[in-house]
């Protein structure tokens, strides 16, 4: 079982940036792909970013010129990065770490961007 912890949301006005970071308890974390989803209120939970076990990311293309995603293995935490952030941008935001067919999911940290 790996633990996630989420933390680094909060309320910003639009136009601010935001870190979020996922600590995992696992001592493999290096092997884990590490995702960040949100879910915005009405709506279904939704990937948003990609960290491979080899450091190649993916980024949604909604918000690739907004959002970093990276990982620090020794830490072993995977941070999103989110800048210019939007109204819209208000949600919940999910660590996901993913090996082979398991994955395992953080209770997630809350963003409210107002405008």
């Amino acid at each position: 079982q790996v633990q996630l912890v989420e933390s680094g949301g909060g309320l910003v006005q639009a136009g601010a940036s935001l870190s979020l970071t996922c600590e995992a308890s696992t001592n493999i974390f290096s092997a884990y792909d590490m995702s960040w989803y949100r879910q915005i209120p009405g709506r279904q939970r939704e990937l948003v970013a990609t960290i491979g076990s080899n450091g190649r990311t993916s980024i949604v293309p909604s918000v690739e010129d907004r959002f970093t995603i990276w990982r620090d293995n020794g830490k072993k935490t995977a941070t999103l990065e989110l800048d210019n952030l939007k109204p819209e941008d208000t949600g919940t935001y999910f660590c996901n770490a993913r090996l082979r067919g398991t994955q395992f999911w953080g209770q997630g940290t809350h963003v409210t961007v107002s405008s």
